[in-house]
């Protein structure tokens, strides 16, 4: 009995050595973070942006496949840099901002190129959610140290993340004679380690 209990305490004791850390939650820096999207009108291609209204960020250092990410982007806000183009967007044949007023994205899989070292980029699978309309999406992603950090400080992040969408996939076909399909991503964000 004396010997069962030995190995038990063993066990016990050994336990947490095996624990893996849990993940990291992140808060996002939204004045500092926006959903850039590139666009042809005509033939000319021409940038915008929404603001990021909210985001979810978990991320697991030790198995990076088991973070997460939920985005939530403000199309009410939305800017093309050109009025009647800004217009065009939030209408109902576009995005239907009167009725939608945010794309969402969850991811479903995160997988990095090099999981030692995570500005090598990888790809995020996930939804993304754009007028009431949800269509699996690829997102490339890489995420550095904000400039002015340490090393080995992991509390202030920025992630690139872009990847392309065809906005007829999610039934914003308006102005298909003058807008090309095709919507290519380009996001910045700022995140800070949770408190």
């Amino acid at each position: 009995m004396t010997r069962l209990k030995s190995i038990i305490v063993l066990l016990l004791m050994a336990a947490p050595l095996t624990v893996r850390a849990a993940p990291i939650s992140y808060d996002l820096q939204a004045e500092k973070s926006e959903v850039g999207f590139v666009y042809s009108l005509s033939g000319a291609e021409n940038r915008g942006s929404m603001p990021v209204q909210a985001a979810r960020i978990m991320i697991d250092f030790d198995q990076f496949a088991n973070s997460r990410v939920e985005v939530v982007v403000d199309v009410t806000r939305a800017r093309t840099g050109l009025f009647f183009a800004t217009e065009a967007l939030k209408a109902a044949s576009v995005l239907d901002a009167g009725n939608y007023a945010s794309i969402r994205f969850r991811s479903t899989a995160v997988r990095a190129n090099n999981p030692r070292n995570l500005s090598e980029g990888g790809q995020i699978d996930g939804i993304l959610t754009i007028r009431g309309v949800a269509r699996p999406v690829t997102l490339q992603a890489a995420v550095f140290r904000q400039q002015g950090s340490a090393d080995n400080d992991l509390s202030h992040l920025s992630f690139r993340i872009s990847g392309t969408v065809k906005r007829s996939d999610f039934g914003a076909v308006g102005y298909a004679d003058m807008v090309d399909d095709l919507i290519h991503l380009d996001i910045a964000a700022r995140v800070i380690r949770a408190q």
